[in-house]
């Protein structure tokens, strides 16, 4: 469980044991699992105030893996009273449903989500100020604050998300992995909820090797909303045409689609948010720790960016920072055990993998990446031929045709 509410963070404590710049979903999930092991610990983010009026169009659904991951920083209860669960995916592959997935899954628009949590932190811990300089040490930090004050701690803990002012106060460099590496689009459906002949549903693309990923649809309250995944530029005449008319772009890139979702009319703006994937270098400083997508940036395709957070907040907060605390000094020496943590490693790694393999597969027109794509339709094919019987033989015959596409 978080600490109660009843705690309260003094304000004028300058001298602390963690400073948390940053308050988004890592920040704050961070700083309250901290204040939970009785660490004095800062939250520190210049837009703290006006989270609830801003529109971010980030992570809005998350599944059980996630959910764990979140009850063990204790704010399980908490996200769940706000947000939707769905229990059951209707997938659909080459525009015929594939299965029906039973899943727990739950969604809600990503303020929400940081709002939720950072409403169940001690009072007191969150101070809606800016950081305006920053000195590292081997021993304290000293923060400088916009309001004139300082705070000295132990340890900096950089979780800004996709700012980058205080990289280069830090003399952290960003470097570019993937400039442009994928579309995400966000929008609400216009019919209600209940309208929809599925609890919630993940449409693939239709075309054999397209720059389409998915879209996914699933509800928020009332509402249905939608997120379409794609590899294309955000200049692209696709993108001016999904503006201007939504449900007809929706029908002529997946032309079944209202086959299993007969209303496609959209409800308000749509929020477009181009993707790059991108790392922090030389990050092993004195003091100083870098998180989140501040430290390395994931490609909402494959699913694995709040996994990857959260996976950084379980290991600093239950593994690494209770250790450093035990001793003298925070030198890079310590720092390093965090970056080179096998956990953290590992889920790094594979983010970085499945965001690069899945737009090779979509978009790479070499042999290697279209015998690929052949082979994921003929075993997926070849299994609704085993599930369905020899109707569905035919389709295999379909696509062995469609190798030399």
């Amino acid at each position: 469980m978080v600490p109660s509410r009843s705690i309260v963070i003094n304000r004028q404590s300058d001298r602390l044991d963690i400073a948390v710049i940053g308050a988004g979903l890592a920040g704050s999930c961070l700083a309250g699992a901290l204040a939970r092991r009785g660490i004095q610990v800062a939250l520190i983010d210049t837009q703290a105030g006006h989270v609830s009026e801003r529109r971010d169009f980030r992570a809005e659904k998350f599944g059980a893996r996630q959910m764990a991951l979140f009850e063990g920083l204790g704010f399980g209860p908490t996200l769940v009273a706000h947000t939707t669960a769905t229990k059951e995916v209707a997938v659909i592959r080459y525009g015929r449903l594939a299965y029906r997935e039973v899943a727990c899954e739950w969604g809600a628009p990503y303020p929400v989500l940081v709002r939720a949590v950072r409403d169940a932190l001690p009072e007191g811990l969150l101070r809606p100020v800016r950081v305006a300089d920053l000195d590292l040490g081997p021993e304290r930090q000293v923060l400088s604050l916009s309001d004139g004050r300082q705070i000295e701690a132990r340890l900096v803990v950089l979780a800004t998300g996709l700012g980058q002012a205080l990289h280069a106060k830090a003399g952290l460099s960003r470097r570019v992995l993937s400039p442009r590496h994928s579309l995400a689009v966000g929008f609400d459906m216009a019919a209600p909820r209940d309208s929809f002949p599925f609890p919630a549903l993940t449409y693939f693309s239709e075309r054999f090797g397209g720059r389409d990923a998915y879209l996914t649809l699933f509800p928020l309250g009332h509402v249905m909303r939608a997120n379409l995944f794609c590899y294309r530029d955000p200049g692209d005449t696709w993108v001016a045409d999904l503006r201007r008319d939504p449900a007809a772009t929706l029908r002529a890139t997946m032309p079944r689609l209202p086959a299993a979702c007969p209303d496609l009319a959209v409800a308000g703006p749509l929020e477009i948010r181009p993707i790059d994937l991108v790392r922090t270098e030389e990050v092993e400083r004195d003091g100083l720790v870098v998180i989140g997508d501040a430290f390395q940036t994931a490609c909402p395709i494959p699913g694995t960016g709040v996994g990857k957070l959260l996976t950084d907040v379980d290991r600093l907060a239950n593994v690494h920072v209770p250790a450093w605390l035990a001793t003298p000094g925070m030198g890079r020496d310590k720092i390093a055990a965090f970056y080179g943590d096998l956990v953290k490693k590992a889920c790094d790694a594979e983010s970085l993998r499945l965001s690069r393999y899945a737009r090779s597969l979509a978009v790479e027109s070499g042999a290697v990446w279209r015998a690929r794509r052949l082979r994921n339709r003929v075993a997926r094919t070849a299994a609704y031929a085993a599930r369905d019987g020899w109707k569905a033989v035919a389709s295999v015959a379909h696509a062995l045709m469609l190798a030399g596409s």
